[in-house]
């Protein structure tokens, strides 16, 4: 029996800054060297070193394009183990706490791919109410609904052998609400949607979004979700 190297992840998990630089990577877009090591406050030298351990243990991968290499996380799993990661406490009252120490990220923000915040927990809430989701053993199935293509959602006529290693729809545990949100390819469609539509947009923070008043709307008119009253609350 093959025992996991927990040891090689809590190694490369225990410096904070190489935390803040995945942290930096958590909105799934690809950053140099250089742009890493100022998100981290370190020098660029530094920054190479710690990236050689991210990409040892399997969370960073480099790719050259041009003159240039860009780092990304290795997938959308790493992400959403960081995501979890960062919900792990003992106690519910630090729900609160958790929500001023992410700050301007903290109502609606990008997971890698797909959404987190309230409006995610709340979305992922009203698919359950309405039966497109269905909880099944410590997962998410998803069932046919006519609501799916007005979020921009394909689903999947016959899983694939790829489909049966990454289910459609996957539970993530929301760092800020301690609550379940969807992801994997179906939390990707929707993000994929909502910035289609206009309906989020980008804010300073490259990972926190903004609810438009079309996607307020729309989200209202479609699931009788209310981003205001999620967002203010």
């Amino acid at each position: 029996m093959t025992t996991p190297r927990f040891d090689i992840i809590g190694q490369a998990l225990s410096d904070a800054s190489r935390t803040r630089m995945l942290c930096e990577l958590m909105e799934g877009r690809s950053f140099t060297n250089k742009e890493l090591a100022s998100a981290a406050g370190i020098t660029a030298q530094t920054a190479t070193a710690h990236l050689r351990m991210l990409q040892n243990a399997g969370l960073v991968l480099a790719e050259k394009r041009g003159r240039c290499v860009f780092h990304r996380l290795a997938n959308a799993e790493v992400a959403g183990v960081l995501e979890q990661l960062a919900a792990i406490a003992p106690s519910s009252h630090l729900h609160l706490a958790q929500r001023r120490k992410a700050g301007d990220i903290a109502q609606l923000r990008s997971c890698y791919d797909h959404l987190a915040g309230p409006v995610a927990v709340a979305l992922t809430g009203k698919f359950l109410d309405r039966d497109m989701l269905i909880e099944e053993n410590g997962g998410f199935r998803a069932c046919g609904h006519e609501i799916w293509q007005k979020l921009g959602v394909c689903l999947p006529q016959r899983p694939s052998a790829a489909e049966a290693r990454q289910p459609f729809a996957r539970p993530c545990m929301d760092w800020t609400e301690r609550r379940l949100h969807v992801s994997g390819p179906l939390g990707k469609q929707i993000l994929a949607h909502f910035f289609d539509q206009g309906w989020v947009t980008r804010n300073s923070h490259k990972r926190g979004l903004q609810i438009t008043g079309l996607g307020s709307r729309a989200l209202q008119e479609i699931l009788d979700l209310h981003c205001e009253e999620l967002i203010n609350a």
